[in-house]
């Protein structure tokens, strides 16, 4: 019994955010941007190119690492281990109407009630999960160029530099609100935060896992 209401207590003063599955996938999918990135600067600048040299081994590994991006996501929505992935995903596409009016306000006015993520981070998933799909496509049609009309490749080119330096800039910021907030990029690291972090950021996701938590402990 001492046991049992040893890691009762546990279960409850840390909470899982997120399990091995996300961890790993968030980890590969930084992975990949970040050679994506570093691959991208001496492809677009000129001076960098000629610094870096061997500019047909950079594009390759841009393009191949580009076409690997949407497998670790994937990965981690298929079959009975993305269970809780799928079920962030579904968090990720709803918004209350509390969220919305955040969102009307751009960030100056805070919900009242915050689920797992709030509205910023559900517009970051948003973001990288359009971006993953937009790059993909544009990639697509400038390397196979000659399957596609001179509009669509003028068109791709734009759109793809154009996402590229909005994705710089998301990127940055993730980083920097990352390094800011401890406690999340803890949760990255060991999947788990404390009730006391849940409770002041995310009380409407701790109020669904207390609830949870009580059902399987029903006897």
């Amino acid at each position: 019994m001492a046991a049992r209401s040893e890691a009762l207590t546990r279960s409850v003063t840390r909470i899982v955010r997120f399990d091995r599955v996300q961890r790993a996938a968030h980890w590969a999918n930084a992975l990949l941007f970040g050679i994506l990135m570093l691959t991208a600067l001496p492809l677009y600048f000129a001076s960098l190119s000629e610094l870096v040299g061997r500019r047909a081994l950079v594009a390759d590994i841009h393009v191949w690492t580009g076409v690997a991006l949407p497998v670790p996501v994937l990965i981690s929505l298929l079959g009975p281990w993305g269970q809780l992935m799928r079920r962030d995903l579904r968090r990720v596409s709803v918004w209350t109407r509390d969220e919305l009016t955040w969102l009307r306000a751009f960030g100056y006015r805070a919900p009242r009630v915050v689920d797992k993520f709030n509205p910023g981070q559900k517009l970051n998933a948003i973001f990288i999960g359009a971006s993953i799909v937009v790059m993909l496509a544009t990639g697509f049609i400038l390397k196979w160029f000659r399957f596609f009309p001179v509009s669509w490749r003028t068109g791709a080119t734009f759109v793809h530099d154009l996402l590229a330096f909005a994705i710089f800039a998301v990127v940055f910021g993730h980083i920097v609100f990352a390094l800011t907030h401890r406690d999340s990029l803890r949760s990255m690291f060991t999947g788990w935060v404390s009730e006391s972090w849940a409770a002041r950021h995310a009380p409407r996701w701790l109020e669904e896992e207390r609830t949870t938590l009580d059902h399987e402990n029903l006897p």
